[in-house]
């Protein structure tokens, strides 16, 4: 085995995204399974179509692929959906949280619903779902979840106090985490990635708008925005072998952006 191999390869692990239909989950997802790793796509039951079409994105290429539907917002399904997600290829020991949502309001138009229905899908579902997993990687002896942090993890952007506060929450939740999960050499880690501006769903008006676009190229340091390939190094790093001694961390995927 090369050490390229030992490092990075993922054969024989099994991967569960959340949000796995679209954008940055299906991006990721897609990564883990050229990787080696057995992927289920988790989304929406109204986004059954494209989770049809992600896993045969990834069977097309060879890879090992499935999907459930969920909601994550919903506590209580949370248990089912890791039971059927553990029922195609085995316990997930790599948990990728990529689900979210960003409703965009002017804080004064914020409502109770909006605000809770936006810590629970972005917050609050990670947590829980990762704790369903948790037995089983200890049992193992190893264990990568992978959240999805914000450049509002650590500053304000207008028509956005639920998802800033929400993603402020992820970057320290993913050290609660790994203080909770990665001690007494149990081989579980737990860090985040924090993208910067990639086209998906949730950043789809500002692509409308070319000015705002190349705007927001302008305050990267490297020049432009993100690409979806741009995902696929740091995902198979925090998700392989490679990021062992790793935990506990945010880590910003963003063109420089956060160091300007």
């Amino acid at each position: 085995m090369s050490v390229i191999d030992d490092l990075f390869a993922l054969n024989g692990r099994v991967a569960l995204v959340t949000g796995g239909s679209s954008g940055i989950g299906r991006a990721m997802a897609s990564t883990l399974a050229s990787a080696g790793a057995a992927v289920v796509h988790a989304a929406l039951e109204s986004e059954e179509n494209a989770l049809q079409e992600a896993v045969a994105e990834v069977e097309r290429t060879g890879g090992k692929a499935a999907y459930v539907t969920c909601d994550v917002s919903n506590m209580d399904a949370l248990a089912g959906t890791v039971k059927q997600a553990s029922s195609f290829f085995g316990s997930p020991d790599i948990l990728v949280n990529a689900a979210g949502v960003n409703i965009r309001e002017s804080w004064d138009k914020v409502s109770e619903a909006t605000w809770n229905k936006t810590i629970a899908i972005n917050l609050t579902a990670p947590f829980f779902l990762a704790r369903l997993l948790i037995p089983a990687m200890q049992e193992n002896g190893w264990g990568k979840i992978i959240n999805i942090a914000s450049l509002q993890s650590m500053r304000a952007f207008p028509n956005s106090a639920p998802y800033g506060a929400s993603k402020g929450g992820v970057m320290q939740l993913t050290r609660a985490m790994a203080e909770a999960w990665s001690g007494n050499m149990s081989g579980i880690t737990c860090n985040a990635i924090g993208p910067g501006f990639f086209k998906t769903g949730l950043t789809g008006p500002l692509y409308k708008d070319e000015n705002v676009i190349n705007a927001l190229a302008r305050q990267t340091i490297i020049g432009r925005n993100g690409e979806m390939d741009d995902l696929r190094g740091l995902t198979i790093f925090l998700a392989s072998r490679a990021s062992d001694y790793i935990t506990g961390q945010t880590i910003f995927l963003d063109g420089g952006w956060s160091a300007k």
